[in-house]
């Protein structure tokens, strides 16, 4: 680690960057599903659960980034992520049964992108203390802008070389991308300092604190709710534009785009508005808007700017939800273990994930799943309208 102000600071936001492109491509998974389903006669549903174990060992993965960070240091984790994720998608090109491609598609692809995203996003904030939500935003519509690109990518090459061939280059791609832009990575030698006392809510709950509050668990309801919603319509999207609106694969494909766009909007525009209007009330905004689409959704025969409509709205919200909650656990349980505390409410990205593919593949059918999101998502609006701070409700920690 070197002093900041002798380092390149635009070389470190560019390595990132191209980092955190290459990370968000794993978001065009649901280009793979009918192509994998069709080659090895395989259920749609049960393809689609690979995607769902990427983001489940993606969470898991937050857990263990920073005491891996402190024992390689910032660049070899995000190198070493960057060599092992690439292997994961290569060696998906030569897996011919589900449990293989669980494995290296699933858990070594997730497992890798989560070291190198939270790390490599954490250590870009602490570069620019003072610009902490430009810097989150540059980093964060990186990693959505990697879907849009190589839906491009990636469609091309499915149609060209078919699915186990296109793992193979899109790894190669990654690998390089990952690695590459790890070396323009400097690690920051200087934590941002937090004047506690400072601060008008100076209430830091430890995880054990924490753990004895019953916001946390309602906090961890909430964010499970919108990532089970945000992530099961991602792994599945084009394949519900073509069975139940009724659009060709081409005009279906695009949607993984329309994904891409919006919840990148949604993770740009809906951080800033909720430091203006109040965080549970978008989260509230966003839990209703999500209701209504699934619930339109759930519908079927749907015309194609309904359905596209519908799949902007979940994406909008979803990108929103992921990047307002990291501030409501600094809001209810402070900022000193933000970090560890946020990690445990961020446990119900994977959750959310698993549950929307299992759920989808047990009762076998997009419509009864989104009836199910429909009424997670009023129960979570309910409790974004009610749920409050713990300092608020009790004045004194927990």
């Amino acid at each position: 680690m070197i002093p900041n102000q002798k380092v390149n600071k635009g070389l470190i936001v560019f390595g990132t960057i191209i980092i955190q492109i290459g990370l968000g491509t794993i978001y065009t998974w649901s280009l793979f599903n009918q192509p994998l389903a069709d080659k090895f006669g395989w259920k749609l549903s049960s393809v689609a659960i690979a995607f769902s174990i990427t983001s489940f060992a993606l969470a898991l993965a937050t857990l263990f980034a920073g005491r891996l960070q402190e024992k390689w240091g910032l660049r070899r984790l995000i190198a070493l992520a960057g060599l092992v994720l690439g292997t994961g998608l290569v060696a998906s090109s030569f897996a011919s049964s589900l449990m293989v491609l669980y494995i290296t598609a699933g858990i070594v692809v997730g497992f890798a992108d989560g070291l190198a995203y939270i790390t490599s996003l954490s250590n870009l904030i602490k570069w620019f203390p003072e610009r902490k939500g430009l810097i989150s935003g540059i980093s964060v519509s990186a990693y959505g802008m990697g879907s849009l690109l190589f839906k491009y990518i990636n469609t091309w090459l499915l149609n060209n070389v078919g699915a186990s061939q296109t793992f193979l280059y899109w790894g190669i791609i990654v690998m390089a991308m990952v690695v590459v832009g790890s070396r323009f990575i400097r690690e920051s030698s200087e934590t941002v300092e937090t004047n506690v006392s400072s601060l008008k809510d100076s209430n830091n709950y430890t995880v054990k604190e924490m753990m004895r509050t019953k916001e946390v668990y309602l906090l961890f309801i909430m964010f499970f709710t919108a990532c089970m919603s945000g992530l099961y319509l991602i792994s599945i999207a084009k394949d519900v534009g073509v069975k139940l609106a009724g659009l060709d694969v081409v005009t279906a494909g695009n949607a993984v785009a329309m994904i891409a766009i919006f919840n990148t909007f949604g993770r740009l525009i809906l951080g800033a508005l909720s430091d203006k209007i109040g965080r549970m009330k978008v989260i509230a905004f966003n839990f209703f808007v999500t209701a209504a689409a699934v619930l339109v959704l759930s519908l079927g025969n749907i015309r194609y700017g309904l359905f596209f409509a519908c799949v902007a709205g979940i994406a909008f919200c979803f990108g929103g939800n992921i990047t307002v909650f990291p501030a409501i656990v600094g809001d209810y349980f402070g900022l000193k273990n933000h970090s560890k505390n946020y990690s445990i409410v961020y446990q119900g990205f994977g959750l959310g994930a698993l549950s929307g593919a299992f759920i989808g593949a047990i009762i076998n059918g997009f419509k009864p799943t989104f009836m199910i999101i429909a009424i997670l998502c009023i129960v979570s609006f309910i409790i974004a309208l009610r749920v409050k701070p713990p300092i608020a409700r009790s004045g004194n920690p927990v």
